[in-house]
């Protein structure tokens, strides 16, 4: 059985290795159990399933993932935090430290070579750094399906809006590419220590079949472009992408997009259309 941190355990983990939560870090520790049982039960995880986890911190959802039976590979930024991680799931559940790996690596720069093919990240992500890390894994792993992380709410928000919305942006579009996202539940920051100025939720999202485009970097830079200046229409917004306006106007229209849109009314099917075009 593998016993889950509590409160008390946090801030004596804390405490025993001198941690101070920064905000340069993003550190925010989930000390209630409960939290921990429900994204559990929200990502039905099983025995041969293998799960990455990103930033687990002093252990909280380390310990229940493994409690699933599943293989937990942990990337930890934090040298004193990656040395104490197995220490204390030897502690709480020694039959489930040898289903423990952990890497002290920066999350936004661990290549695939390093994972042992994990199919579903599960992570309470710092709010810094949440989407960059999102879009890079799923870049990088191939193997990975799934996810469920813990973000900031406005992060949340972006991340699962669909075309039309005023939030709706560069994350959403590019998240989208991989496959659906959604907003999952909502996270009260009292379940956190240190309590943060903002509340957290959880996104949901699958990998999917790629829109038509095999060139997602061009694509990418095409959002990029498409949302820098929001209030442009796209045949000014892509001028620079496409090399002039006139360039951009025949794109769009060869795309079967009329030139006065704006990108936040495309969905990536249709940002896929005009990199294709182009």
């Amino acid at each position: 059985m593998v016993e889950l941190l509590g409160p008390a355990e946090i801030r004596g983990l804390a405490a025993e290795l001198d941690v101070r939560p920064t905000k340069k870090l993003g550190q925010n520790f989930v000390h209630d159990p409960n939290t921990v049982r429900r994204i559990v039960e929200l990502v039905h995880l099983g025995p041969d399933d293998v799960v990455l986890e990103v930033g687990p911190g002093l252990g909280s959802l380390t310990l229940g993932l493994l409690a699933t039976g599943a293989r937990v590979v942990a990337v930890e930024i934090d040298p004193v935090l990656a040395e104490r991680l197995p220490k204390t799931v030897a502690e709480r559940g020694p039959e489930a430290a040898e289903r423990l790996t952990v890497i002290e690596a920066d999350a936004l720069r661990v290549t695939n070579a390093e994972l042992p093919e994990p199919a579903a990240l599960v992570a309470n992500l710092p709010y810094n750094v949440a989407v960059p890390v999102v879009l890079h894994l799923l870049a990088e792993v191939p193997s990975l399906k799934s996810g469920l992380v813990m973000v900031q709410t406005e992060v949340a928000d972006r991340m699962a809006a669909g075309p039309g919305s005023r939030i709706y942006g560069v994350p959403s579009v590019k998240l989208a590419w991989y496959g659906p996202a959604r907003k999952v539940a909502a996270v009260p920051r009292s379940v956190f220590w240190p309590v943060p100025n903002v509340d957290s939720a959880l996104v949901a999202f699958e990998r999917g079949d790629a829109p038509a485009s095999d060139d997602r970097e061009r694509l990418f830079r095409l959002v990029d472009a498409a949302f820098s200046q929001r209030r442009k229409t796209l045949r000014a917004a892509l001028a620079g992408w496409a090399g002039s306006a006139e360039r951009a106007g025949e794109l769009l229209v060869a795309a079967g997009i009329d030139p006065k849109t704006r990108g936040e009314q495309l969905d990536v099917h249709d940002f896929a259309r005009i990199a294709a075009a182009g």
